[in-house]
């Protein structure tokens, strides 16, 4: 039976639009990460999954370990699930989760909070400044892992920590590590330009990208290796956290870094199809219906306008996946109610036929949907909430 047809017959009594989460894909795609990683724990990214029971099921399979949430009131909600060791990706300026962070001793020994200045410090002491009983917060330095080139006229990656040398980060360290109520516990660096820019791409720029991520790699492997050594002299790291889905096979060989940070490999979304090193499974989809045929070889399906984040352009519409051979109006792209589809596929669908899609990226198609149907050969399991399901969005 085919793709098409089985996620039809599963799916048979839901009516679209809905979210599905194909179980047999999410499973060989975590096993296929956990293997690239060679042997270094995963840190599951939650942002790419936002959906609890997703979590649970991943984090009991070899591999994983610990999740890294994007923001505190989301770690803290964690925790009170009783997830453990949880690293907030970003800096917080949310003055009540911190004093709520500062207050209860479970959460403050699970939590270690991000930060990439001194500023992030007087912050966290004047946002608990009232809490009766203050715990200990466990704390993550954030490490640029941009490459710089030309003297600083070419740069690569994200705009993150303004920590980017041995000495900046030892005197962070320092200044963390002296300062009462806190506990430098890890540190971090991801290099977007790495994990998150598939290489797979055709002519120069393809070319170009590989050049780059190679000459990237090696600078990161050397200076990383040097920010590591220069604050472990200060504080006894228990963990050092780098690279992503797009990287795991060489970010695990650098000695410096003892975890890595995925999440997006296990949907598979439609950015993921660009890299070289790795293929997965397509295992979150989302259906919507045929709604009207206003012409030969063209079908309009309900709603469908689920952009994803970033800069904008076709790379961050939804790919209509199934059938195979639909593609958008240039004029209309993907629309906020209805969204017109052309090609051959298009001749054969009828009032009521599903299209299947791919989100561009990760977790955000769960911001559409309050539920992901889990799907095991051609029937549905079960179905769980996703973040937004729980009412919590945390953004």
């Amino acid at each position: 039976m085919d793709e098409r047809r089985r996620y039809d017959r599963a799916t048979a009594d839901l009516e679209p639009p809905f979210a599905i989460l194909d179980m047999d894909a999410l499973r060989a795609n975590a096993a296929a990460m956990a293997r690239r990683a060679g042997g270094k724990p995963i840190r599951l990214a939650s942002k790419s999954i936002r959906c609890r029971a997703v979590l649970r099921h991943v984090l009991d399979m070899d591999g994983y370990a610990g999740v890294m949430a994007f923001t505190l009131p989301e770690a803290l909600w964690l925790a009170a699930e009783g997830f453990t060791d949880i690293l907030v990706a970003y800096p917080t300026a949310d003055r009540k989760a911190l004093a709520e962070l500062a207050g209860d001793a479970r959460a403050a020994a699970e939590i270690t909070v991000m930060i990439d200045r001194v500023e992030h410090l007087d912050f966290i002491d004047a946002a608990v400044d009232s809490v009766r009983t203050r715990h200990e917060i466990r704390i993550c330095l954030d490490i640029d892992a941009g490459f710089h080139a030309l003297g600083g006229r070419f740069r690569a990656g994200v705009l993150r920590s303004p920590v980017r040398e041995p000495g900046q980060a030892a005197d962070l360290a320092a200044a963390t590590a002296k300062r009462p109520g806190f506990r430098l516990a890890g540190l971090m660096a991801y290099e977007a330009q790495i994990a998150g820019v598939g290489d797979r791409v055709p002519g120069p720029y393809g070319r170009m990208v590989r050049l780059m991520q190679a000459w990237s790699q090696h600078e990161l492997t050397v200076r990383r290796g040097r920010v590591v050594r220069a604050v472990r002299q200060i504080a006894d790291l228990e963990f050092v956290n780098g690279g992503g889905t797009g990287s795991l096979e060489k970010t695990t060989r650098e000695k410096a870094v003892t975890e890595i940070a995925a999440g997006s490999g296990l949907y598979h979304p439609r950015l993921f199809d660009f890299y070289r090193g790795f293929t997965g499974r397509p295992a979150a989809l989302f259906a919507l219906p045929v709604v009207r045929r206003p012409a030969p070889g063209v079908v309009t399906v309900l709603g469908g306008g689920y952009h994803a984040s970033g800069s904008p352009g076709a790379s961050r519409l939804p790919q209509p996946y199934l059938p195979a051979g639909l593609r958008y109006d240039a004029r209309e792209g993907a629309g906020e109610v209805q969204t017109p589809l052309l090609g051959r596929a298009a001749r054969d669908l009828r009032i009521g036929d599903r299209v299947w899609f791919r989100h561009a990226k990760a977790g955000e198609l769960c911001e559409r949907f309050d539920a992901l149907h889990l799907v095991e050969g051609d029937r549905v399991v079960e179905t769980v909430p996703t973040y937004r399901g729980e009412g919590r969005t945390f953004l």
